[in-house]
């Protein structure tokens, strides 16, 4: 990290979360933590009680972020999320009451358990970093980060997000169950949920502001990478099980998730294992699969497109 001195505070706090507060959720933990340093949005799809919620709250906890939370239902309205404007008999006029968005990390939880309607009221929020109420605009904390969870879509009650909402978010990853001897010490010692409020912040908002300006500005992606990444890109384009391929945001976010990679690894430069690596999260919830298609596994369909694309040379 000698050459990243942003990045010692960022590792720091990544290796006290996943040691002592989330053990088995490593690979979750770092994603939700590219998803910061990129100003990205994560969306964590698996069963419920495999600890989405508290990854959430950990990470809003070590990193001193501000956190509001949101229980997504089928009559939450969007005015649930984004706050309004209610009136003051005293001064005859009204006055905004800012809802849960306006908060540094804002946990939807079962988001797709809200109608379509509500899940829309997120698209400004989540793409401008702002909220229109009422004719008035009111900008977003920053950093700004949208930890969303969803069930699986085959259970009763949830409401499939559209493609133009799950194109917003820059990750889309699951859990997994736990290894089976950590799962058993689980429970045995019980849950962590009420340890979490007493999380100490590990890193400074001016530490994060820092390390998120080194990953904007600072960490280099060569022409042979964006060559690389651009031909991915097109792979999916013309692929015969792919009904819609990568967009040209999603080549961008690849990228932002590239140089957010390569800065946990400490390296001020981005290599193609870098790319290859964050692919699937970065990427797999953006393909349109054709008709009777829609059940293969996105993932590895990628996996198999990047693999038969030749690596650039340093």
């Amino acid at each position: 990290m000698e050459r990243l001195p942003a990045g010692k505070p960022v590792a720091a706090l990544l290796a006290t979360l996943c040691s002592e507060h989330l053990q088995g959720k490593d690979e979750v933990v770092r994603l939700a933590m590219i998803a910061l340093l990129a100003g990205g949005h994560i969306l964590v799809e698996d069963l419920p009680g495999l600890g989405k919620t508290t990854i959430a709250l950990a990470l809003a906890g070590a990193t001193g972020l501000s956190f509001g939370r949101v229980q997504c239902t089928s009559d939450l309205l969007p005015s649930d999320i984004t706050g309004l404007s209610v009136f003051k008999r005293e001064t005859g006029t009204f006055s905004f009451l800012p809802g849960p968005i306006f908060n540094n990390i804002v946990l939807l939880d079962e988001i797709n358990r809200a109608m379509p309607r509500t899940q829309s009221a997120m698209l400004e929020a989540m793409e401008e970093r702002r909220v229109t109420v009422e004719g008035v605009t009111h900008p977003l904390p920053e950093p700004f980060m949208v930890f969303a969870t969803q069930n699986p879509s085959d259970q009763s009650g949830t409401f499939p997000l559209p493609e133009s909402q799950l194109d917003r978010f820059l990750i889309c990853t699951g859990i997994g169950y736990p290894p089976e001897e950590l799962e058993r010490a689980i429970i045995a010692g019980g849950g962590i949920r009420e340890r979490i409020p007493g999380i100490a912040p590990l890193i400074s908002p001016e530490q994060l502001h820092a390390a998120r300006a080194v990953v904007a500005r600072d960490i280099y992606l060569s022409d042979k990478v964006v060559d690389y990444i651009h031909r991915l890109v097109l792979a999916t384009r013309t692929d015969r099980q792919i009904q819609t391929g990568l967009s040209t945001r999603a080549a961008i976010n690849l990228a932002q998730a590239a140089r957010a990679a390569a800065f946990l690894k400490g390296r001020d430069f981005v290599a193609p294992d870098d790319v290859r690596e964050i692919v699937p999260a970065v990427c797999s919830h953006r393909l349109v699969l054709r008709t009777g298609l829609s059940g293969q596994d996105q993932g590895g369909l990628l996996r198999k497109i990047i693999a038969a694309i030749p690596v650039p040379l340093a």
